[in-house]
């Protein structure tokens, strides 16, 4: 007789979102203890208590949580473009108390609202747009727009390569034992990223937002952000810049920062993107200095010794004194 409660999945070759959904339903009390039957078989999905990515039905009240049926074009939220897959439905519905049991918070605790679209963005979407053969890039996107989502993980690829070769043996009991891998290899590196983000992107940003409004402290153009200590500082950046309206004219042009904690680092120097995924900068590092290191590039600069290199794309260079990489930001700005 049951007595744990029953996902219910497809049966056959897996992907990458039934595969995670299931992980997500297991992070949750009540399905903590959950088995799973995968099957396409229309009485079995009936027993089970709650079924992903088949049966055709997208129900919350009655926990159904499929995408492939005729007119299902539900997405995380406004403003998103992305039709859901399973993981993204069971995201989009159980998230909240997912992110605070596993961070042990409250579900109101703003942590909890700032970590649940931007996982989503950050690590969910990529996944819904790929299971339904959505394009990173569109052939309606204008050159030079952003992709029509982030992907950075290959997720789906992994899981994909989970199932069994075409010329391997292969049968229901292999393809449940491999999906359990699959679905644990998901939640994990989603779990992974939650604590990134909670531990470590999250706190960065006071340190981030400290630079910003002390930027003036550092030169009189505003143009170079000078941290103390290394932060993920690229989104908070964007973000801040928006929040704070920070005219055109007085965004920051150069980032200052140790290499480590250690007296002696080096220091870094490295130029704004034009945004979060471009290679483009918003003011390069002067060309007549890319590609120089050392001697030379003091004699280049004229500045203080300890010039380390500016790389050949001009995006990033180093010196060994926080002073010397101040002084090639400011020497940059004027070239």
């Amino acid at each position: 007789m049951q007595t744990s409660p029953l996902l219910g999945t497809h049966s056959g070759t897996f992907h990458c979102d039934e595969a995670l959904a299931v992980f997500l339903l297991r992070q949750l009390p009540t399905y903590k203890d959950s088995s799973l039957v995968r099957t396409r078989d229309p009485k079995k999905l009936e027993e089970c208590d709650v079924v992903v990515d088949v049966g055709g039905v997208y129900d919350v009240q009655a926990n159904r949580f499929d995408h492939h049926q005729r007119g299902f074009n539900e997405v995380f939220g406004e403003g998103y473009k992305t039709k859901l897959s399973s993981a993204g439905l069971v995201y989009k519905h159980f998230a909240r108390d997912i992110l605070a049991n596993h961070l042990s918070l409250p579900v109101e605790h703003p942590t909890i609202s700032t970590l649940y679209p931007k996982l989503y963005t950050d690590f969910i979407e990529a996944l819904d747009a790929i299971d339904n053969g959505i394009p990173l890039f569109p052939a309606s996107l204008t050159a030079g727009t952003s992709p029509a989502y982030r992907s950075r993980t290959d997720l789906s690829s992994r899981v994909g390569h989970l199932n069994p070769s075409w010329n391997e043996e292969t049968s229901d009991e292999i393809l449940d034992n491999l999906f359990e891998k699959a679905s644990k290899l998901a939640g994990e590196e989603f779990l992974g990223r939650v604590d990134y983000a909670a531990k470590s992107w999250l706190p960065a940003k006071q340190l981030v937002q400290q630079a910003v409004e002390k930027r003036f402290e550092v030169d009189a153009s505003g143009k170079v952000v000078l941290f103390e200590s290394f932060a993920p500082w690229k989104e908070h950046l964007y973000n801040l810049e928006s929040e704070l309206s920070i005219p055109e004219s007085q965004l920051p042009l150069y980032i200052l920062y140790p290499e480590s904690t250690s007296p002696t680092t080096n220091w870094r120097i490295q130029a704004v993107p034009v945004s979060a995924d471009s290679f483009e900068s918003r003011k390069a590092l002067p060309e007549a200095w890319r590609g120089i290191r050392d001697e030379k590039l003091d004699e280049l600069t004229g500045g203080q010794p300890g010039a380390i290199f500016v790389h050949a794309a001009g995006f990033i260079g180093g010196h060994k004194t926080k002073e010397g990489a101040l002084e090639l930001a400011i020497k940059a700005l004027a070239l």
